[in-house]
């Protein structure tokens, strides 16, 4: 089913771009004829275009995993409440970019810390490219800006780190051995009902050779948030074996892309200018707000083209 809906989307596609570039044409012979068709030919060359970027992206996006759903994880790190709040800011900056991108959410766990932002979320996107297209978020994101909870209003750096894992299904074997893994159930901390907030159905997996933790507390039954929780540690054990041989193969080269999980890709700045930078690709944006309500797609772009070693 899936590459059936590969296959029809693929034509729809197609057909588009055929209908568009006759659209196009046909504005030209009015234009030679004296007609005046200005507007109406720079609102089809800016929707072919449109058409065409997301093409590019598309044909960027090779990886055996690429085209499935994602699973985020958002910690907070040093600097505080600082860091907590650009923790929460960065949860909302990826729920908008899948809200613009036409991506259904779940939020899975939620961590809020006790005096503003969040401690840590996990949440699922789910839509065709998602995993393939937010691997350029995996990292440490940096916040430079007037602190709100400084009453010097002095400036603060915080940092918060982006962890991106596919999600796997039933088709691809990952073997957990029972004896490997502690479980923890506890009350939920989440947005939610009275009986969510009031049971221990939320449910903590720990894999204890490698560390990996998973965690769910949006159902209100315990098992199901116990399945669920399972099914984000095969795909995080998944990922992680996949970047065990990502890195027993890559080459040691000076230009290397580097994206392990502690490295810092992007420099988000409030003050003293207002600039947002990925040190990877060196693309810039100056309308840092638009950056934090979600058009990441600039940054994913360049990041793709050098993923794929052309120019950024």
């Amino acid at each position: 089913m899936r590459e059936k809906k590969r296959i029809e989307d693929a034509l729809s596609t197609d057909a588009e771009l055929v209908r568009r570039n006759g659209d196009i044409a046909a504005y030209f012979e009015l234009a030679h004829e004296g007609e005046t068709v200005d507007a109406d030919l720079q609102r089809e060359i800016g929707a072919l275009q449109q058409l065409v970027d997301r093409l590019e992206t598309e044909t960027l996006l090779s990886g055996g995993n690429d085209a499935l759903n994602a699973i985020v994880t958002i910690h907070a790190g040093a600097g505080g409440v600082d860091s907590q709040d650009w923790a929460d800011m960065l949860l909302r900056m990826y729920l908008r970019w899948a809200e613009r991108q036409g991506f259904q959410t779940v939020l899975y766990d939620y961590q809020p810390a006790e005096e503003a932002g969040i401690k840590s979320a996990t949440f699922g996107v789910n839509g065709q490219y998602a995993f393939g297209l937010l691997t350029s978020e995996i990292g440490v994101h940096r916040l430079v800006r007037i602190s709100p909870f400084d009453q010097a209003k002095r400036r603060h750096t915080s940092f918060a780190s982006v962890f991106v894992s596919p999600e796997i299904d039933d088709s691809i074997e990952v073997i957990i051995k029972p004896e490997d893994l502690r479980v923890d159930t506890y009350r939920s901390s989440g947005k939610g009902g009275q009986h969510v907030n009031t049971t221990d159905s939320a449910v903590r997996i720990t894999h204890i050779p490698t560390g990996l933790v998973a965690s769910c507390q949006n159902e209100r039954s315990q098992h199901k948030n116990r399945d669920r929780a399972m099914s984000m540690l095969r795909s995080k054990l998944y990922e992680l074996e996949l970047e065990k041989k990502r890195e027993a193969s890559r080459k040691i080269e000076d230009t290397k892309l580097d994206i392990d999980f502690g490295s810092q890709i992007r420099s988000y700045v409030l003050q003293p200018y207002r600039m947002v930078k990925d040190h990877r690709t060196k693309e810039e944006a100056g309308d840092v707000d638009r950056v934090l309500d979600g058009d990441l797609q600039r940054f994913i772009q360049s990041y793709l083209r050098m993923r794929r070693g052309g120019k950024s």
